[in-house]
């Protein structure tokens, strides 16, 4: 099917929809010029270090730095931290923002990544979903207190080998070390409360799609094979798919699949909106 082809249909299934779910994974954030770090070839030339010692990326998201070598675990986290904290969303988000404020019911974001994009690009945190986290909040190393706190004003000092030097993040409570949020690889000490309240909502949000029979699209931008958890979602759901990946589109019978990246993708589809009038 032609591209353009491609477009005008999800298009109008768009301007058709009542409702509409945003599915996201990490190459949704590429645009921006974040990296995608799943990927060990991208994730090691940002971090060559890493690579002479062959560890990956799954091997340094791991609560076991936190306790053995903080100031490497603060030196992974500190700077993407500080990363996504100078990044700006790209326009695709505005592009997103703009169909789910103008769906009749609304909608809800599903979201593997942990840089807390939607919330920068103006989303309402009310409907989101966090499943993995986010690295914009706080939790003891040791869970003293059961506690989440924000990591506003945050500051990690990463050397050029990604160590942190100076004082690391500690817990108000007890003064042990804190860590991210975010639910790491081999992880029995994530607190999930904030993600449980998000879920919540997700749930009672799916349930009024299903009691109201409302017509829904997803609409899932970069989500890989890595971490199933955001394909599986987007293709669990009652309605059409729109699937944008350049690497692996394809889903079920009747999905959409534009194999291209994230904000090219967004701004054909939303021309082809403005096409339909």
């Amino acid at each position: 099917m032609a591209i353009e082809q491609t477009y005008t249909l999800a298009a109008q299934a768009i301007a058709n929809a009542d409702t509409l779910l945003i599915t996201a994974g990490a190459g949704l954030g590429v645009d921006s010029g974040l990296p995608d770090f799943r990927g060990n070839d991208g994730f090691w030339r940002l971090h060559p270090r890493y690579a002479q010692q062959g560890l990956t990326f799954a091997d340094l998201a791991n609560p076991y730095w936190f306790s053995h070598h903080p100031e490497w675990a603060w030196g992974f986290y500190g700077h993407r931290y500080h990363l996504y904290q100078n990044t700006m969303p790209h326009a695709g988000f505005a592009v997103l923002k703009k169909w789910l404020d103008n769906a009749r019911c609304g909608g809800f974001v599903y979201t593997s990544n942990v840089d807390g994009q939607f919330q920068k690009a103006g989303f309402d945190d009310e409907i989101i979903y966090e499943c993995h986290g986010s690295i914009h909040h706080l939790q003891c190393t040791c869970n003293c207190n059961n506690t989440i706190w924000s990591a506003e004003g945050l500051r990690v000092d990463v050397d050029d080998q990604f160590i942190a030097q100076g004082p690391l993040p500690l817990c108000p409570d007890c003064g042990r070390v804190a860590r991210p949020n975010i639910l790491m690889f081999n992880d029995d000490q994530w607190l999930e409360d904030r993600s449980a309240i998000q879920w919540l909502a997700f749930d009672n949000w799916q349930l009024e799609v299903a009691e109201q029979h409302l017509n829904l699209v997803v609409i899932e931008i970069g989500a890989g094979f890595t971490i199933g958890r955001v394909r599986y979602t987007s293709e669990s759901m009652d309605g059409t798919l729109i699937r944008i990946n350049p690497q692996h589109p394809q889903g079920p019978a009747g999905t959409l699949s534009i194999a291209m990246p994230a904000l090219e993708a967004l701004q054909g589809i939303d021309a082809a909106l403005e096409r339909l009038g």
